[in-house]
């Protein structure tokens, strides 16, 4: 039998640009990013160091307590395609 789930490169790639996304959006803490989405703090940390292999530059502004991730560029990918097809991204992260 076969699903439709989709796979772990497909919700890694959109889990990474979901989180560019937030960052972009002012929900730009590791806190924030965890209360939005549910996603567990390590994993949280761990898409965030990863956002530089899709070539998009994130960089961390301020002290440890009162700091923020800000996105200098998306690299190849298109902030507008992300904002554009959101729900489809959320959609396929939210998969059961």
């Amino acid at each position: 039998m076969q699903t439709n789930k989709p796979s772990k490169t497909k919700t890694s790639f959109y889990r990474r640009i979901y989180l560019a996304y937030l960052i972009d959006s002012g929900i730009n803490t590791v806190p924030a990013i965890i209360d939005m989405t549910g996603m567990p703090k390590r994993t949280a940390q761990d898409t965030l160091a990863a956002l530089k292999e899709l070539g998009i530059n994130v960089e961390f502004i301020g002290g440890t307590k009162n700091g923020h991730y800000q996105i200098n560029d998306w690299g190849a990918v298109s902030k507008t395609w992300v904002t554009n097809n959101l729900k489809h991204v959320k959609d396929v992260l939210m998969y059961p």
